[in-house]
């Protein structure tokens, strides 16, 4: 039979094992969030035409498209470098706030490096802390967009019964849809992360641990 000592060593080689490979699949998920969060802010697919509507068309947080009622063509407006062509000062908000949580996620993909550097279990709860933050800007970006559903141009696309919180006869589409699954990515991964974390600072056994204080007396 193995002694506790031998036991604890097998038993920490696993746990490490095991947990290097949790790790290596929370960055790749991580990369992965970060690709999401860009399309996210970039694709302008919030919300759309559907087959009520009398133009075709769909708006983003700062990118807008309408089409001619009678060519069907589509006349595209706004960037995000231009304020004053974002048809509403909810989209701008929602934008900024999008956007700062996509910095945040990238911000995290940086912070692995710093595994290189630092501490583990410290590098896993910076990186939770920055996804958890990225997570509640992407939850106030997505509650806050509706609230410019009444501008001008989505009225004149959407019909007249669309007002704040209200489209009308349109319809959300896959970006907004998108976002709202990338909070919940988000979530999972911070959760994670803190638990890698918390996991790294105890990852010797109590009694290994209490066979190496008695070897250093």
């Amino acid at each position: 039979m193995l002694s506790a000592e031998q036991a604890a060593k097998i038993y920490h080689t696993n746990y490490v094992r095991n947990a290097r490979a949790v790790g290596v699949v929370w960055i790749v998920f991580t990369i992965i969030f970060s690709v999401i969060t860009m399309v996210v802010f970039i694709q302008p697919y919030w919300i759309g035409d559907s087959v009520n509507t009398l133009q075709a068309g769909y708006f983003g947080l700062f990118h807008y498209c309408i089409g001619n009622a009678l060519t069907s063509e589509l006349t595209c407006k706004g960037s995000m470098f231009d304020s004053s062509s974002i048809p509403s000062g909810a989209f701008k908000t929602a934008m900024m706030f999008v956007g700062v949580s996509m910095l945040l996620v990238l911000s995290s993909i940086g912070s692995i490096s710093l595994f290189f550097f630092s501490n583990a279990g410290s590098v896993y709860k910076i990186c939770a802390w920055q996804q958890l933050a990225s997570a509640t800007c992407m939850v106030i970006g997505c509650l806050i967009y509706p609230d410019g559903w009444d501008s001008e141009p989505v009225k004149r696309m959407c019909g007249n019964r669309t007002d704040k919180y209200t489209l009308g006869n349109c319809t959300v589409r896959w970006a907004y849809i998108l976002a709202i699954v990338s909070i919940m990515d988000s979530l999972i991964l911070s959760f994670l992360a803190f638990s890698l974390g918390n996991r790294q600072d105890q990852l010797l056994p109590e009694d290994f641990q209490t066979e190496d204080k008695k070897e250093e007396a």
